[in-house]
């Protein structure tokens, strides 16, 4: 497997890394989270975004996307990491337009892809329930009743929560928390009776919001899937999900690093630039062959996805473990070798580390994916 660009791919990286440094920069991230913005991103910049084509640049054409594929869309995550880019990729078109085309009918992937690729609808993942990813004890009920089912439960962590139309809402409808079996995906509309959305603001200011159902009603046509088969295609999705944020890591941690190195190379100590004392260019140097072997992890990743390999599970924890860890690092170094400056909120560096420590802890951060890893590996 070459793990190289072609020529399209680099246009499109070319051209992502262009609109997102202009449109949705940091000092744009910066004023969103100044105005206190409830939606946490700007509505007219994401339907720039739509008409180029990234919402849908992972959704196959015939359900109205590009068909890219996921390398295409891990080259704009990348990108966006760069410039801590705040849109919906990551919630919609990364993660809801996944499962939905992981477990959804023929139907369902007509009118909900459709709309997400033509950014006509929101749609994010409500799944997570306590402090730390643990997809498998689900606990919130689904019980069937006639032709509806009557969902009780609450989700925390809810990517993008209050600006989204629709919720994906995994609920259990059978068997116990800690089972496989029972797992069930329902497409719920945000206005429906019963549910409430709470808006929270993490330390990187991007919008979530914690979900609660409270006797939700939906039809039985709103199940992606069979009822309680959820968990198979679940976990690919979320694969699929591990290795987009995996992409996004690395380009905020490749930003993160050129940034110091810039700042190596002008700041002066004893008469003397800091980039010439041998400790820190070790430093660098170190980031430095970390992140092209990340490169690497991550676009053998995405390849992997694209070429339809059947279990994704091991990729998918190597690169997420691997860029939690560099993402880690990098963050770290960078706010060290900037000194106080590095500290203060008038300084961009900052919004880097804390954005990394955000996606480090979705769907599983370096420890639960190091272990997965070690497991998969019988270690």
């Amino acid at each position: 497997m070459a793990l190289v660009l072609n020529e399209e791919q680099v246009m499109l990286k070319e051209s992502a890394a262009g609109f997102l440094a202009e449109k949705a920069s940091v000092a744009q991230l910066r004023a969103l989270r100044d105005s206190d913005s409830e939606r946490g991103f700007s509505d007219d910049v994401w339907r720039e975004m739509a008409e180029m084509g990234w919402a849908g640049i992972a959704i196959a054409e015939a359900f109205g996307g590009l068909g890219y594929g996921y390398t295409g869309l891990g080259l704009v995550l990348e990108q966006a990491g760069r410039n801590l880019s705040a849109s919906p990729l990551q919630s919609t078109v990364l993660v809801a337009a996944t499962v939905i085309g992981e477990l959804g009918s023929e139907q369902q992937k007509e009118q909900w892809l459709a709309a997400i690729a033509s950014g006509e609808k929101l749609v994010s993942l409500a799944l997570q329930e306590g402090a730390h990813h643990d997809p498998l004890h689900t606990a919130l009920g689904a019980q069937a009743q006639g032709n509806e089912y009557i969902l009780n439960g609450a989700k925390v962590l809810v990517l993008d929560a209050v600006s989204a139309d629709a919720f994906i809402v995994i609920a259990r409808t059978a068997a116990q928390p800690g089972d496989e079996q029972g797992l069930s995906a329902f497409l719920v509309d945000a206005a429906t009776a019963g549910v409430t959305v709470e808006r929270r603001k993490l330390v990187d200011s991007r919008s979530v919001g914690a979900l609660s159902l409270d006797n939700v009603r939906v039809a039985a046509d709103s199940l992606l899937g069979e009822p309680g088969a959820a968990w198979g295609g679940l976990k690919r999705a979320l694969d699929i999900a591990n290795i987009g944020l995996a992409a996004e890591l690395l380009g905020l941690s490749t930003e993160a690093f050129e940034r110091t190195v810039a700042y190596l190379k002008e700041r002066k100590q004893f008469g003397r630039v800091i980039g010439s004392f041998q400790g820190l260019q070790h430093r660098a140097a170190e980031l430095f062959a970390e992140l092209e072997l990340s490169r690497s992890i991550v676009l053998q990743a995405l390849h992997a996805i694209d070429a339809g390999e059947e279990d994704l599970s091991l990729p998918a924890s190597a690169a997420k473990a691997k860029l939690c860890e560099v993402a880690q690092r990098v963050t770290n170094e960078a706010i060290q070798m900037h000194g106080g400056i590095g500290m203060t909120d008038e300084h961009e560096i900052g919004f880097f580390i804390k954005r990394a420590r955000v996606v480090q802890h979705l769907f599983g951060d370096y420890n639960y994916h190091l272990d997965r890893f070690a497991q998969l590996n019988h270690f």
